[in-house]
Formats: C-alpha cells, sequence, structure tokens
C-alpha cells in the first residue's frame, strides 16, 4: 500500500510538473507579445514626438478625435491619419463655402447706395431674415465698424464674438486692370514669391482633383521683433462666366506633411474670401472686389495693437496685389492663367490625391463654369 501510494504521488507530481511548463509557456508568450506591442507604441510615440511639438500632438488628436467620434468608419481614418495621410472628406472646401461668399457680395450690390454716400460709417444692415436668424441661433453678431474710407476703398471690422480679435472686410475697386489679371496674379504662387518681399516660402502641398482644393504652406515675416509666421491653409476658387463672378475662399488646417517648426509661430485661425465682380467681362478693365479676412497671429501685443498692424497692412498688401498685376501687364510678365487652366496643370511639385488614370476626365467643366483651386 505505502508502495502505490508513493508511486501515485509521483504520478500526480510529474503530471503537475508538464501543467506548470504549460502555463508558464503561456506565459511567457503573452509576455513576448505584450512586450512587442509596447514596443511599437514607444515608436510611434518616438516618432510623432519628433514630428510635432506637445501643442500640435494635443491640437492634431482632439481635432481628430472630434470629428471620427461616433461616425461610421472611424477605425479606417483613424488608421489613415495615423498613417500620415490628408483626409479630403473632411478638409476641403465645399461648394456652399463657396455660395456664401457669392450671396454676401450680392448683398452688398444690392445695397450699393450704402457706398455710394459721403460719410458713410456703417456697414450695411444685414437682412431682416439674416438678423432673425442670427438671434434665433443665439450667435448674433456684432455689428460692423468703419475703418477707413476712401472713393475707391473701404475698410470695415467687428470683433469676433469669444475673442480678442477682429473679423475685417474690404470693398474696392479698380478700373486700370482686368479681373483675370487680378485674379492671376492672386494665385500664382511663383509670381509672388517674386512681388511680395515677405515671403519666405510659398508652395503647394496637396491637391484635390475631387473638388480642386490644394493645400499650401506659406511662411511670411512678421515686423520686428516679432518672430516669422507660418500658414497652412487649404484654398479653393470658382469662376462662374454665366453670372459673372470670381471667388476664392482659403482656411486654414493641419497637414501631416508639415508639421510645426521650432523656427516659426504656427498660424491656427485664419480665414479669407476674396470674391471679384467685373464691371463688364473678365478681360476688360474694371472690377469690384470683397475681401473678408481674420486670422489669430498669436501676439502678445494688446488687442488695439494687432487691430492697427492689421488695418494698415491690409491696404498696403492690396495695393502691391495690384502694382504687381500693373506690372505683369504693362511688362507682359508671364503669369499662369488659372481661368483657362484644367486641373493638375500647374506642374508636379504637388502630388494629387487620385492616380493619374482617374485624370482623363479633370477639367471637364462646361464653358459657363470653370473650377480650380
Amino acid at each position: 500500500a505505502l508502495a502505490a501510494w508513493v508511486a501515485g504521488a509521483a504520478a500526480a507530481g510529474r503530471a503537475g510538473a508538464r501543467g506548470g511548463g504549460l502555463l508558464a509557456l503561456l506565459a511567457n508568450q503573452c509576455r513576448f507579445v505584450t512586450g512587442l506591442r509596447v514596443r511599437r507604441a514607444q515608436q510611434i510615440a518616438q516618432l510623432y514626438g519628433r514630428l510635432y511639438s506637445e501643442s500640435s500632438r494635443r491640437v492634431l488628436l482632439g481635432r481628430l478625435w472630434r470629428r471620427l467620434r461616433g461616425r461610421p468608419g472611424h477605425a479606417s481614418a483613424l488608421m489613415a491619419a495615423l498613417a500620415g495621410v490628408f483626409v479630403w472628406d473632411e478638409e476641403r472646401i465645399q461648394e456652399e463655402e463657396l455660395q456664401r461668399s457669392i450671396d454676401e457680395m450680392k448683398r452688398l450690390e444690392e445695397m450699393s447706395h450704402v457706398f455710394q454716400r459721403s460719410g458713410v460709417e456703417r456697414h450695411p444692415p444685414e437682412p431682416k431674415s439674416q438678423r432673425e436668424g442670427n438671434e434665433d441661433s443665439g450667435s448674433k453678431e456684432q455689428p460692423w465698424e468703419m475703418v477707413m474710407d476712401k472713393k475707391h476703398f473701404k475698410l470695415w471690422r467687428r470683433p469676433i464674438t469669444g475673442t480678442h480679435l477682429y473679423q475685417y472686410r474690404v470693398f474696392g475697386t479698380y478700373t486700370d486692370v482686368t479681373p483675370r489679371q487680378f485674379f492671376n496674379v492672386q494665385l500664382d504662387t511663383e509670381y509672388r514669391k517674386k512681388w511680395d518681399a515677405l515671403v519666405i516660402k510659398l508652395e503647394v502641398i496637396e491637391r484635390d482633383v475631387v473638388s480642386g482644393s490644394e493645400v499650401l504652406h506659406w511662411v511670411t515675416h512678421f515686423p520686428y521683433p516679432m518672430y516669422s509666421r507660418d500658414y497652412v491653409y487649404v484654398r479653393r476658387y470658382s469662376v462662374d462666366q454665366e453670372n459673372n463672378v470670381m471667388v476664392l475662399v482659403s482656411r486654414a488646417v493641419e497637414h501631416p506633411s508639415v508639421p510645426e517648426s521650432p523656427e516659426f509661430v504656427r498660424v491656427r485661425s485664419y480665414e479669407s474670401q476674396m470674391v471679384i465682380r467685373p464691371h463688364k467681362s473678365f478681360d476688360e478693365n474694371g472690377f469690384d472686389y470683397l475681401l473678408t479676412y481674420s486670422d489669430n497671429p498669436q501676439t502678445v501685443f494688446p488687442r488695439y495693437c494687432v487691430s492697427w498692424m492689421v488695418s494698415s497692412g491690409m491696404p498696403d498688401f492690396l495695393e502691391k496685389l495690384h502694382m504687381a498685376t500693373l506690372k505683369a501687364k504693362n511688362m507682359e510678365i508671364k503669369v499662369k492663367d488659372y481661368i483657362s487652366s484644367k486641373p493638375l496643370e500647374t506642374g508636379s511639385e504637388a502630388k494629387a490625391t487620385t492616380p493619374s488614370s482617374e485624370r482623363k476626365n479633370e477639367g471637364s467643366c462646361g464653358p459657363a463654369r470653370i473650377e480650380y483651386a
């Protein structure tokens, strides 16, 4: 009996050893997989740590989380963002944005008698329906304040609710250049590097063949002693020949190919809408324009200092743009004709978002409407 008990105990010990060995092997495998994933996460974190500052990462991840939360397909969009892919579905400028700017120009034209009055000191009032809509939504906007009133140049500003910043609006007229020339000079990035001495860098990063939007990186000098600023923004233009109007809309975005640089201050809040209405046609001298602009240059100066810089800098920039257009016209400087061009004909420095085989149908807009960024 004693011998049998000893043999049974020995067998039980061997079985326990085998079971313990399997558990140990499983534990080792789990530790290996967990360690591998932790190391991979650390490598990804180190990579993004080198590319982005802490504030940039917080902004990027915060925006990404708000956009993807609760949406179908959010996992694939998250993977695209982590892989460094720009999500055009979220960032491209839509038709509605272009149309809002055109509608605002129409509204001002309907009230053009206000501009013809001498000593006008306020912006034309909003239509009743628009005021009621703002009041109903609880987001009533501040009234416009006249800052500069000249014969062919009027500048207003109004506070942006909840901030210390202003939004600016310019209504002006030129009679010695054509709308086509003025529009092309605005869009030609290579020519701007020549006439705008403040430009440090200006290049197209990526284009979207679906809407014609494009992303640009713009680095510009700021007045001493401030650091230079850089902007990453998406822009899109539309030329409506049937309704005789041009529009250019731009706003700030984040792009994985342009991480924040310690050499410049990144401007993350920026919007600009330019609408041009020819007096006759695109190729005859004379047009009115409406420019609406706002940005946050992230300065430590008081509000009135920033307002003074923008109020004085905007007329100066528009006059430089005007003179550059005159120079291109009189000296026959070659400027790309964006109105007649087709998408993706502006060079190979920017990458498209669709394969080259899909470019056959680009630029197929009818003669009444041509769109491109």
